[in-house]
């Protein structure tokens, strides 16, 4: 027998689907339970800098290559106690990323807060989720009521002393088009992992940026700024946490779970393409979600999570709070809040976490 022949009947015996009768998801559960993180979480300096390397090579995708943001002021507005701008500023892919941003009146230096967007099958609007915009906004107005108990999570922030920014994700607000919908998400994703990056690596970043601009910023203290967000935006903000220890705090409202827990059939990170824009091409063989966020430690994470939240497995997202909760070691920085109501970020919530943020970050 040839050695072509020899390597040509290996390979027929190796392919799965060959002399065996299993389904797609029975295939894809049998992958799943042979699959371990190879840097699960392990309380030793080493495990650190092998994960936090790690981390940033995958996540970071394409990272931020230190150019400056060429800022540009659109419109300014005199608010009661601050000032309340929309503003561009440069993103890792070069182009132009609208914000919004709100600065405490006086001199500082003051604590800071990016604020990141949920994501909600809604893309006419991003940064305006959480900031009040500076024109009156219907589809905002809409959404903090249905999601945020009719607050804007920036105006407790700047009226504590924070000053508070926030940016469109990549395909929201006005870096989205006209009728964008949730089957779009796909050509999204395609174009740029065929241009060799992930949608989710360039919005993780663009966060990256804008918590360096922030950082840069006249009158900011860059020791004291944190982050903060709420479903998608709870995703990038204990991810940005995770990846810069720049980041001083974070808050963490309604995402963290084990992998395992959003890979069971029907959950929503299989459905509807989202899952697109927060998940990164191979960092599930190297480390699960609350490995990433334990790169925070010992910095202060707040994580809070609902029972009744239908996105997110209860069983699986308290795994995945106990896998974090031995990363601070009894230390106080770690706080976990079960809420109610479900997946939402109301007022009583951004109270709590104002007032965390004051303790922890101010």
């Amino acid at each position: 027998m040839t050695a072509l022949r020899r390597q040509l009947l290996a390979a027929l015996a190796a392919w799965p689907l060959l002399g065996r009768t299993d389904t797609l998801d029975a295939t894809l559960a049998g992958l799943q339970r042979r699959w371990r993180p190879r840097l699960a979480w392990r309380p030793d300096p080493g495990w650190r800098a092998e994960a936090l390397a790690i981390a940033r090579r995958l996540i970071l995708q394409p990272g931020n290559d230190g150019r400056g943001f060429a800022t540009e002021v659109l419109a300014e507005q005199d608010r009661d106690g601050h000032t309340a701008q929309a503003l561009t500023l440069r993103g890792a892919l070069g182009d132009r990323v609208p914000a919004l941003y709100l600065r405490p009146k006086g001199d500082g230096p003051h604590p800071a807060v990016v604020v990141m967007h949920d994501h909600g099958a809604r893309f006419d609007i991003g940064k305006e989720k959480l900031v009040r915009p500076l024109t009156a906004s219907p589809s905002a107005d809409a959404w903090v009521q249905r999601y945020y108990g009719g607050a804007f999570v920036g105006d407790p922030l700047v009226e504590a002393g924070f000053a508070v920014l926030a940016i469109d994700a990549l395909g929201w607000g006005e870096r989205s088009r006209p009728g964008f919908a949730r089957d779009d998400q796909q050509a999204v994703a395609n174009h740029l992992l065929q241009l060799g990056h992930s949608w989710a690596g360039v919005i993780a970043s663009d966060d990256l940026r804008s918590h360096r601009w922030l950082r840069e910023q006249p009158g900011i203290d860059p020791q004291r700024v944190a982050v903060l967000g709420f479903s998608m935006g709870a995703f990038r903000a204990w991810q940005l946490a995770a990846v810069s220890d720049e980041v001083s705090a974070c808050v963490s409202a309604h995402w963290m779970c084990t992998r395992e827990g959003l890979l069971r059939p029907g959950e929503h990170t299989l459905v509807g393409q989202s899952a697109f824009s927060m998940a990164h091409p191979r960092l599930a063989a190297e480390l699960d979600h609350p490995d990433v966020a334990a790169l925070i430690a010992p910095r202060p994470l707040m994580l809070l999570g609902s029972k009744e939240d239908k996105l997110f497995p209860w069983d699986a997202a308290q795994q995945a709070w106990a896998r974090l909760a031995p990363a601070w070691g009894g230390n106080t920085g770690f706080r976990t809040q079960v809420t109610s109501g479900g997946h939402r970020f109301d007022v009583e919530q951004q109270r709590a976490a104002t007032a965390w943020l004051r303790r922890h970050a101010a």
